[in-house]
């Protein structure tokens, strides 16, 4: 083999290793910055169609409505706890900060945060439905399942 064509190996070479690196470091940017859309029953009893359950300290989005009687505020502090639940289970969340204007007990959110133990959740961030904004299908589907029940169902069977 000449110089030349072992030289242009080595490019090639060099080349290749270059985009598996780049390709390698956008692909490990991109997966810590996913945040997977579940609803309070896909957290209590895992994905419909794999059936895995999230873990623990992973971030998350969950879909669901806000119970009514359940919305509790910390008086010194911004701290907010409630539960929202869907037509499977629910899952209380916690949360420090300015709520949205449209927020309220019987409304539709979505809840960015970090799941805790005891199927809790975290909150960094609280988004309230809104009616003129789009909604993904897969969140639409998740609300019109909240409605197969009613709130009092929940409450009577809490304990």
């Amino acid at each position: 083999m000449n110089i030349r064509r072992k030289n242009r190996l080595w490019l090639a070479l060099a080349v290749l290793a270059g985009l598996a690196l780049t390709a390698t470091l956008v692909l490990y940017a991109l997966r810590s910055n996913i945040d997977l859309f579940y609803t309070p029953g896909e957290i209590v009893y895992g994905k419909r169609e794999t059936h895995q359950l999230p873990e623990v300290g992973q971030r998350l989005r969950v879909g669901g409505m806000v119970l009514p009687g359940s919305v509790k505020r910390d008086p010194g502090s911004l701290k907010v706890t409630f539960t929202v639940y869907d037509a499977e289970a629910e899952i209380n969340v916690s949360y420090e900060g300015i709520l949205p204007d449209l927020f309220r007990e019987g409304q539709g959110v979505v809840v960015q945060g970090e799941l805790q133990k005891g199927d809790s959740v975290v909150a960094k961030e609280v988004l309230a439905k809104h009616d003129e904004n789009y909604t993904p299908p897969e969140v639409e589907k998740a609300m019109q399942d909240n409605h197969r029940r009613p709130a009092s169902f929940y409450k009577e069977n809490a304990s």
